[in-house]
């Protein structure tokens, strides 16, 4: 490797993009196009990177094993970060083992890493601690170290384990400052800002207030009869009652709960739950029906009493009646979620993570477009979405993953 190669990946290691291109922006041999994608991709242009990328793994042919794997992880690092979650894991776990058979440990972390952080945006956090906890960090750099304990703050917070994920950003943070690399340094005080802003709000009898995560985190394990709308459950201690799939009756649920201890009216919750205007004899009929839903379903956690104008809630045990309501509610808050978190997003990586259909989520997107709450650029299928971040708000409870309580 000559002079002018080494100098750039050293400013690569440290994250000077613009200085590596000094090196080798004139150059085309192998090498120099894979640190030249690597810089386009600390640029942002993740397209000319993937194209240098594969470019490079052409040029180093088959005699170079070693060096056509970096670059499949590279282009996977490329894709990750791009949100193009459709990449070909087989493709990255032969790179992977590549590099494990000739001894490159700390490329064949990073690749793993990489599949790692895929699972985590895909929801699948079962399968990401287990991979995350068969990693040996010892033999690592600081630079690993610290991506290790970044993606283990993002599986705990994620699982509402708050206390977890400090201590896991806070050993983050140690390792980045022992790299010195000021883009690691700044996306784990990005993760760590999460647990200073609010991320729920609690309703209680009228009134209602922000949530910390940590604040969360002890509502779930309190006595109280909580109307989850963030995951749309019903909880009390260890048990839970799902109603995803029963809008109608989380619905009724909600607005008792909100009431509680009052009751509510019939035609208040006939408008409500039916999307009735005025209320008549059918919609009553069809509320006492769906009433007597809801109570086999809260089971022995709460009956649900009538009065004379309407409904109340009645909790068997617990002395508090809660609903934790999203930061902000909108129709399309789970995809404004993942595009607050500021990297561009195709339609079908969005698919992907919500388990919709790709045309659900582009109508989602063009309805956001015309409100001027997402923005696209590119074209086809480089087409990209993105949003700046919710001011004021984490997006935890707004991602589509199941909590560790259920």
């Amino acid at each position: 490797m000559d002079a002018l190669v080494t100098a750039a990946a050293r400013a690569l290691s440290a994250g000077d993009p613009l200085g590596a291109l000094q090196h080798v922006a004139l150059r085309d041999d192998a090498a120099s196009l894979a640190l030249r994608g690597i810089a386009m991709a600390q640029l942002g242009d993740f397209v000319r990177a993937k194209a240098l990328m594969r470019d490079a793994a052409r040029a180093f042919g088959p005699a170079h094993a070693v060096a056509r794997a970096r670059c499949v992880v590279a282009e996977a690092e490329i894709a990750l970060a791009s949100r193009e979650l459709n990449w070909p894991v087989t493709t990255l776990d032969a790179a992977q083992a590549t590099l494990d058979a000739h001894g490159d440990r700390v490329n064949a972390a990073h690749a793993r890493y990489l599949t790692i952080r895929r699972l985590l945006l895909l929801g699948r956090l079962d399968e990401a601690e287990r991979t995350l906890g068969s990693l040996d960090t010892g033999p690592l750099p600081p630079a690993s170290r610290a991506i290790h304990e970044l993606i283990a703050a993002g599986v705990a917070l994620r699982r509402l384990q708050t206390g977890v994920a400090r201590t896991a950003l806070a050993r983050a943070a140690r390792a980045a400052r022992h790299a010195g690399i000021p883009a690691l340094m700044a996306e784990i005080q990005s993760a760590a800002s999460l647990l200073t802003t609010p991320a729920a709000r609690l309703i209680r009898q009228g009134d209602e207030r922000p949530l910390l995560l940590d604040e969360v985190e002890s509502l779930l394990r309190s006595p109280a009869f909580i109307v989850d709308a963030c995951r749309y459950v019903i909880r009390q201690a260890d048990t839970v009652v799902p109603l995803a799939s029963r809008p109608v009756l989380f619905t009724l649920a909600r607005m008792l709960a909100q009431a509680w201890p009052a009751d509510v009216s019939r035609d208040a919750l006939v408008a409500q739950a039916f999307r009735a205007k005025r209320a008549d004899e059918s919609h009553r009929a069809r509320l006492r029906v769906e009433i007597g839903r809801l109570r086999a379903a809260l089971g022995p956690l709460a009956d649900i009493t009538a009065t004379r104008h309407g409904f109340v809630l009645a909790p068997r045990d617990a002395r508090d009646v809660v609903v934790l309501a999203r930061p902000v509610e909108d129709r399309h808050a789970a995809l404004l979620a993942f595009l607050s978190d500021g990297e561009a997003w195709s339609s079908s990586a969005l698919a992907l993570v919500l388990g919709a259909s790709q045309r659900t989520v582009q109508r989602a997107l063009d309805t956001l477009a015309a409100q001027d709450k997402v923005q696209s650029f590119g074209q086809g299928r480089a087409r990209r979405w993105t949003t700046p971040p919710m001011p004021g708000f984490a997006t935890t409870l707004l991602l589509p993953a199941v909590l560790s309580s259920d």
